[in-house]
């Protein structure tokens, strides 16, 4: 059928194959001009698969954007499948971002075959990993230059990250830590005041602190302070074409921006964790002496017998490690922010969720490792 007499103007044919309803658009699609409307397309027919392309297209803007958007969301409500393979990518992307700014309670489309589905996940999450690998790379080419040529790094840029991840973190880890060793101390005198073990607090405390809770605390609060702000701070520039700029200029991003921030958390992050442990500590001695009625210098005599050099080692390999997810994150997510404030957001929340994911997933191997060389 078509939709407009004049052939250079927007058209739509549409034949049906049984439940398939062939979709083709063709002419110049302008917004300040009459475009069909999917309804009349449709002709009181419901298919239940709907495939379009655009080969004959000639031009197109934001009237096209709308049809298709109105095809995507007839389809989702009446439950059939919307086939927009063969789509240019750039008009899938902005497709994409049109319908993730009208979100909606319309269920999305589950006609579509389940073995092809968990084909692209599997390729969607494939993609991913690749990226991560690629950043990851590129990240530890950038710290080898830096090794080679420090002379070329920016020392005050890094000396600013340290600032703003380090002392300015001091507050909130101070308080998160002291209240962990708190609860770990209250929790073991739950246990171990039944069987007259009171004293046997501070080598849980004590223990648990310098080897996991320390590190691990710390790293969740960064990623939640310091990973949302590099990713948001990325994202930013990016929407504001900054890095594109620095690019055009023949500056890496990476090496500019990116290696900066790793060296900085990577730096910071085992302090924070060792004042972390002392805050730790210091908490499980306060319920000691208030609870247990057990005085300072009993306390930390206990302590040193259980707690060594390696458990503090143990600790500080660990908080080395999620320092580097924490920036890793934080920074990967803001360069692959969308060029918008949601985009931000949005890559915001995700750098927070991936350094906390892979923080948890770190710190398992880590036991599985520690345990199997006896550390």
């Amino acid at each position: 059928m078509s939709a407009a007499p004049a052939t250079n103007s927007a058209r739509v044919s549409a034949e049906a194959a049984g439940e398939v309803l062939e979709v083709a658009l063709a002419g110049r699609w302008h917004i300040t001009e009459t475009r069909p409307g999917w309804t009349a397309v449709l002709a009181g027919r419901s298919p239940r698969w709907v495939r379009v392309s655009v080969d004959q297209v000639e031009k197109w803007d934001s009237s096209l954007l709308l049809f298709l958007f109105e095809m995507q969301q007839w389809c989702r409500m009446a439950g059939a499948h919307c086939d927009t393979e063969a789509l240019p990518e750039k008009l899938t992307a902005l497709l994409a971002q049109l319908s993730r700014s009208h979100e909606t309670s319309v269920p999305f489309d589950r006609t579509e075959n389940f073995i092809t589905a968990v084909g692209r996940a599997t390729m969607e999450v494939w993609q991913k990993g690749s990226d991560i690998s690629h950043f990851v790379g590129e990240c530890t080419l950038s710290l080898v230059k830096l090794a080679q040529q420090p002379h070329k790094f920016r020392w005050r840029d890094c000396l600013h990250e340290m600032q703003q991840c380090g002392a300015m973190a001091l507050p909130i880890v101070s308080l998160i830590s002291f209240l962990v060793g708190l609860t770990l101390a209250y929790t073991g005198a739950l246990v171990l005041r039944q069987y007259g073990g009171d004293i046997y607090v501070a080598d849980l405390v004590g223990l648990s602190m310098v080897r996991e809770m320390g590190a691990l605390m710390t790293a969740i609060v960064l990623a939640g302070r310091t990973g949302a702000a590099f990713s948001a701070h990325l994202g930013n520039m990016k929407a504001n074409e900054e890095i594109d700029a620095l690019e055009s200029l023949g500056i890496s991003p990476v090496d500019f921006l990116v290696a900066p921030r790793l060296l900085a958390l990577g730096l910071m992050m085992p302090l924070l964790s060792l004042y972390a442990n002392c805050l730790g500590i210091a908490g499980g001695m306060t319920v000691a002496a208030m609870v247990l009625e057990i005085s300072p210098t009993a306390y930390w005599v206990e302590m040193l017998t259980i707690v060594d050099l390696s458990d503090v080692a143990s600790g500080l390999i660990k908080a080395v490690t999620f320092g580097a997810i924490v920036g890793l994150a934080g920074c990967l997510r803001g360069l692959q922010a969308e060029r918008s404030a949601a985009g931000v957001g949005r890559a915001a929340t995700s750098a927070v969720v991936t350094a906390i994911v892979f923080i948890i997933v770190a710190d398992a191997i880590y036991a599985v490792i520690f345990d199997i060389l006896g550390i």
